[in-house]
């Protein structure tokens, strides 16, 4: 699970409990300039996830790391698929994040919030 927070011009993902070892990584900070979206998708885990590189990928049980494809690197941290919100971003090492969150929809709505506010 991640939890997700706007730190005033930054969008935070902070992974909490073993996923953090699972996805190798704790914590993506991402200046909301370069957010260009956000939507609940639970259809996403789906999705080809391409080269795994660092991370770990057991089907139907959990996603999490970084993933290259060819639209660029993607980074995951998701078990249960209804809760999962995928968050574009534009010139960033990660081309997108798939992160399971505990609201998707008020996750969502946090960020085109922060969005609307920024512009």
């Amino acid at each position: 699970m991640a939890l997700v927070s706007i730190d005033g011009n930054d969008l935070i993902v902070e992974l909490e409990g073993l996923d953090k070892f699972w996805a190798l990584k704790n914590r993506l900070a991402i200046p909301l300039a370069h957010v260009r979206g956000a939507t609940s998708d639970p259809g996403i885990v789906r999705e080809p996830k391409g080269l795994r590189a660092p991370g770990t990928h057991l089907p139907g049980v959990i996603t999490a790391g970084t993933f290259h494809t060819d639209d660029g690197r993607v980074f995951w941290a998701v078990r249960d698929p209804a809760k999962a919100v995928v968050i574009e971003l534009a010139d960033q090492r990660y081309a997108r994040l798939v992160v399971e969150v505990s609201d998707p929809r008020a996750t969502v709505d946090l960020i085109e919030h922060a969005q609307r506010a920024e512009a």
